[in-house]
């Protein structure tokens, strides 16, 4: 066994309540902040009061005045049909983006595995350029990029059940990772051939949703209900998968049902990734660089992790689109752009760091 999965597979330290409120309650305030930063700056920057009125219609200055009775309704376009459902699309994608990864570190006992080993994100990638391509309306394109998804985790789990069901952990985690990272071959090579047939009007679109795209979440209410799900699935197993890390046979001897639970956990993360990648496009780093920085700052009690991964991968995403949508404004820049930049460096600085 490597020392990546050594270190995955030894027993978390037990995290008292109030440590872990304590650190749910610094990352939700710092999501809190980010989202306030992401309604007021833009190509077209507003002040907080302006937010705040555009938020509360009561707020005394949302009433009308007047002059400012057009700058105030263009204020509320701007914030409430705008920025702020693609913030919460962002927060929501984040958080199931780094669920995700979380979950599947768990089930591989290995901190270097993201969704994108499963290939979710190609079978999406695959199935939503052939809509994009045909010309299909928006929610036929989102259906596809589901289905898509939908289809690399049955083939996944098709190829690879036996390893699932019956391996050893340390034999099913570099099988499952290599399976996936086949399919996702695979599926980049769909990709560049449906590229190179796509027209030429319709080419950037796609490029640009293939690197992270959160102009497509208006309605971020699916993203949210895919993260409500994922939650209330996962989190109510998170003290099985404290036992689940000190491997099968312990697991066993403890009363958990070992191969149900990695199953669920299996799909739950697929769905999770499925659910981004749909509302999103591929955003690559943050389901391999968030669980792990949390990880290595406050240890491995799932109880804990998993509720901070959601809140870490929301700021993440929410932050990285900020930064797009400001640093070169009035245009934008992919989403994923952002994320690779900040993840590469961060993630090698990781790996450097736990070599020492």
């Amino acid at each position: 066994m490597s020392r990546h999965s050594a270190s995955m597979a030894a027993t978390p330290r037990a995290m008292s309540a109030k440590r872990a409120a304590a650190i749910w309650l610094v990352l939700a305030l710092i999501a809190l902040a980010v989202l306030m930063a992401s309604l007021a700056l833009g190509s077209v920057p507003l002040a907080p009061m302006r937010v705040l009125a555009a938020l509360v219609p009561s707020h005394p200055l949302s009433g009308p005045s007047g002059a400012s009775l057009v700058s105030a309704d263009l204020t509320g376009e701007i914030v409430r049909s705008l920025r702020l459902p693609r913030a919460v699309a962002g927060f929501a994608c984040g958080a199931l983006l780094a669920l995700a990864g979380a979950l599947l570190q768990v089930l591989l006992r290995n901190p270097l595995a993201e969704p994108y080993v499963l290939g979710v994100s190609g079978g999406a990638a695959t199935f939503a350029l052939v809509a994009m391509i045909a010309g299909c309306a928006w929610w036929i394109v989102d259906a596809s990029a589901f289905a898509g998804a939908f289809v690399s985790i049955l083939i996944v789990l098709g190829l690879a059940r036996r390893e699932l069901w019956r391996g050893e952990p340390q034999d099913t985690s570099p099988r499952l990772l290599l399976t996936g990272a086949v399919i996702a071959a695979g599926w980049g090579a769909l990709i560049t051939l449906l590229l190179n047939l796509a027209p030429d009007n319709r080419l950037r679109g796609m490029l640009f949703w293939l690197t992270g795209d959160l102009n497509g979440g208006a309605m971020p209410w699916t993203a949210l209900a895919a993260l409500v799900v994922v939650l209330v699935a996962i989190v109510p197993a998170a003290p099985r998968l404290n036992v689940l890390l000190r491997g099968d046979a312990a697991a066993q001897a403890l009363g958990v049902a070992v191969m149900p639970l990695r199953l669920r956990v299996y799909l739950v993360a697929s769905l999770a990734a499925a659910a981004a990648v749909t509302t999103a496009g591929t955003i690559g780093f943050v389901g391999l660089v968030v669980p792990h920085m949390l990880r290595l700052a406050f240890g491995n009690d799932q109880r804990m992790l998993l509720p901070a991964a959601a809140l870490g991968g929301g700021v993440a995403v929410m932050g990285a689109d900020l930064i797009a949508r400001t640093v070169i404004a009035p245009a934008q820049l992919p989403v994923g752009v952002i994320t690779s930049i900040i993840g590469v460096p961060v993630f090698l600085w990781m790996l450097l760091r736990k070599r020492r």
